[in-house]
């Protein structure tokens, strides 16, 4: 439930207020709540829009980095423990179908042995798999196109992901937290606290702020002399109609042929060029094809599925395809949990819980300060090359 304000709406000072109440906000504010916080969260789109609302629920370990792999870890802990947590409305459907990432060449299955290195010294089961032990994992691959591939059994889908952004913001306003339709147009520092103006004249006064606006973070932060290089990317994928006989259980991702494919819960096929960039009307058909050559040569078992609706959606993109976590040096009290490059959902519990720590102690875990603002100013980097 979330109200709109107008001018004459009077809206208390709050302890925090979130602008954006996409999956990450809304992981922020229940955990504000949970450390005895008010909270308010404004978003002129509503509750679980943006990028939110157009995600199929993936939740994986297997990433690139050592920051990725452990954000990753604590929230898919989370996960395995949503019903008390959040205790959802709607059982979300946490299926443990598996993620494979497949290699044609010796030299991506080098790169896919570093990451495995890295991924079990952090505790993540993934391992590495021969293309004869692919093959029984995923019985319409065609294993003689690749040299191996790399498997973590954990790695799976929601097939229920609205129920995930529902159980949070139900959770939030257990808590006390307040939803309000409304579009922020500018931050202004307000003696100890900072005042939030909004489209239509209303105000609200908070002591500290969590920017989480995806795309929209930079042109709110940019008057206060904040530049973040966040920018809105498009994605696409492609969707059959619903088939009654399943057909591929695990998640097959191809890096070299940037290629994804999955069958949901209700039987439809999700297929996706993942190189695929703007101009849809224009690239469809070119993105349609590099799919189909993809499912020929790794997934004939998929060569007759149609698959005759693409879905836009959008990432918020940074150049290392990192986040960007916590305080905003020199702007007291504002913070920024932003540039989520797709894992908005798959990474919500963590983010929730690190700009937690931030907002009421300051605290900052070691090994999340490379996301912080600061970074691309000092050219201190850490580029996530497995991002789908």
């Amino acid at each position: 439930m979330s109200s709109s304000l107008h001018s004459d709406t009077p809206v208390s000072t709050v302890d925090v207020a979130i602008v954006g109440a996409g999956i990450t906000g809304l992981s922020v504010a229940w955990h504000l709540t949970q450390r005895g916080l008010s909270v308010a969260a404004f978003d002129g789109r509503g509750i679980g829009s943006g990028a939110t609302a157009i995600q199929p629920g993936g939740v994986r370990q297997q990433w690139a980095t050592e920051v990725a792999c452990k954000m990753a870890r604590e929230a898919f802990s989370f996960y395995g423990e949503i019903g008390a947590r959040l205790q959802p409305a709607v059982d979300p459907g946490m299926t443990a179908c598996g993620y494979l990432f497949v290699a044609q060449g010796e030299a991506e299955l080098a790169a896919q042995r570093e990451r495995l290195a890295l991924q079990h010294s952090l505790g993540i089961p993934s391992r590495e798999v021969t293309p004869a032990e692919a093959h029984a994992l995923v019985e319409g691959l065609d294993a003689d196109n690749i040299v191996g591939g790399v498997w973590c059994d954990q790695d799976g889908y929601f097939d229920r992901p609205l129920a995930v952004v529902g159980a949070f913001h139900e959770a939030a306003v257990r808590g006390g937290a307040t939803f309000h339709d409304a579009h922020v147009e500018r931050l202004t520092r307000d003696g100890d606290g900072w005042l939030l103006s909004f489209r239509g004249g209303a105000t609200a006064r908070a002591a500290s702020v969590v920017v989480a606006a995806a795309w929209d973070t930079p042109a709110l932060l940019s008057p206060l002399g904040i530049e973040l290089p966040i920018v809105k990317e498009p994605k696409y994928l492609f969707y059959s109609d619903p088939i009654r006989e399943r057909l591929l259980e695990p998640l097959v991702i191809s890096p070299e042929k940037h290629f994804a494919a999955k069958q949901l819960a209700d039987g439809s096929v999700l297929a996706s060029d993942l190189g695929g960039g703007s101009r849809p009307d224009e690239h469809r058909e070119i993105w349609h094809s590099n799919v189909r050559r993809a499912i020929t040569e790794l997934l004939p078992i998929l060569e007759y599925v149609s698959f005759p609706v693409m879905v836009e959606g959008f990432y918020d993109v940074t150049p290392d395809r990192q986040p960007v976590l916590g305080a905003l040096e020199g702007h007291d009290g504002l913070f920024v949990a932003a540039g989520l490059n797709g894992r908005g959902l798959m990474m919500a519990p963590t983010i929730g819980r690190v700009l937690a720590d931030a907002v009421v102690d300051g605290s900052v875990d070691e090994w999340i300060a490379p996301l912080g603002a600061a970074r691309f100013a000092d050219g201190q980097l850490t580029p996530e090359l497995q991002v789908v």
